[in-house]
């Protein structure tokens, strides 16, 4: 471990109970390292504190441009959208989030951009659709534990106009990601604007391409544009079989498929997610794999994208392979074991801040 010391900062903060959001006092500190939080909840009243968190302030840009929408249950209703799923586990774990996305002006919009509001989200780059419905997914478990979707079409984040180029790191950032999908670029206007805003990207603005396909929902066209822009590439066992269809590849090897995949196209770095398998983290000169931890499945919905956060936030920390993989295997089992893919409680985050904190080489 390094024994350089990077300048942070003390805080303390305090937690509303209604909205879970940190009000806060600090002060500039040296020769420290982040040694996480603890919440104390045994004050009496409308407040919990949370005192002595010494955070980095390297901090890093995330940039979640695409779908954000609402999956509907059988028996209820979640806000979800890999982007917005992704964005909120990187917000709640200590990055600086911007969501790029587009809802209808309805009853449905409405209650997201509230959700985004309370949880501290800067809503700026959040569009209102006069003339399109916020997106739906009406969701139903199969036998197997998974789900099946039905995605419906000509929603608000089809349309989605992205800036000009994206935003330009802040003086105080040290790095930046880019996080998209496949979906949003399911239209010809959708699949241009954001192959358009990637291609503006500064230099230091490393993109993360979570495939997640969906059938009847991307070409092949959509795939290989967006695989020229990957640094980091994101899929399961489903999509690399595609993947070597799309590509007419020899192997039926991951490995081998992984390691073409980032020769081909130039990408530092493939993560393939197995299932009961557990996952793998492939470069061109490492290979770390991990198991599944044996836990009681409650819904498995976000649990590909709350793997993405830890997968990012570790890239961008520059935290050993082998310790994200750990991190984020147990951060997708966390969430299978809640209803919807976003915790409801800000809490639920705490343990896997201690675990990134004590990761980061400082």
């Amino acid at each position: 471990m390094s024994t350089r010391h990077k300048p942070q900062i003390l805080i303390n903060l305090r937690a509303d109970s209604d909205t879970g959001l940190f009000t806060k006092s600090s002060k500039l500190i040296t020769n420290t390292y982040f040694i996480g939080f603890h919440l104390n909840t045994s004050e009496r009243g409308p407040h919990n504190s949370c005192t002595g968190i010494a955070i980095d302030l390297e901090v890093y840009l995330i940039i979640a441009a695409g779908e954000i929408l609402v999956d509907i249950f059988p028996r209820y209703s979640r806000i979800g959208g890999a982007p917005f799923n992704f964005a909120y586990h990187a917000k709640h774990l200590g990055m600086d989030v911007r969501l790029i996305t587009r809802i209808g002006n309805d009853k449905t919009g409405s209650w997201i951009l509230s959700r985004l509001e309370k949880s501290g989200f800067d809503t700026g780059f959040v569009q209102i659709d006069n003339h399109h419905e916020t997106g739906r997914v009406i969701v139903t478990p199969d036998e197997k534990g998974g789900h099946e979707f039905e995605i419906l079409r000509d929603s608000a984040y089809d349309y989605i106009r992205f800036p000009d180029k994206p935003p330009e790191l802040p003086d105080n950032r040290t790095a930046g990601l880019i996080y998209f999908g496949t979906l949003a670029q399911r239209t010809p206007s959708g699949f241009n604007n954001l192959q358009t805003f990637l291609s503006k990207r500064q230099p230091e603005m490393k993109c993360f391409y979570d495939i997640n396909l969906r059938r009847d929902n991307f070409s092949d066209e959509i795939i290989k544009k967006s695989l020229e822009t990957t640094d980091i590439l994101k899929l399961n066992t489903d999509e690399i079989g595609y993947l070597r269809n799309m590509f007419n590849l020899d192997t039926e090897n991951p490995t081998h498929l992984a390691r073409w995949l980032i020769q081909r196209f130039d990408i530092e770095m493939v993560s393939l997610t197995k299932g009961a398998d557990g996952s793998e983290i492939i470069t061109i000169n490492n290979h770390e794999t991990t198991g599944v931890i044996d836990f009681e499945i409650v819904d498995t919905v976000g649990a590909g994208d709350a793997y993405a956060a830890i997968l990012a936030i570790g890239y961008l920390k520059k935290i050993p392979l082998d310790t994200v993989l750990s991190i984020a295997n147990a951060f997708s089992a966390a969430i299978c074991q809640i209803k919807g893919a976003v915790p409801e409680d800000p809490q639920f985050y705490e343990p896997f801040l201690k675990k990134l904190a004590g990761a980061t080489d400082v």
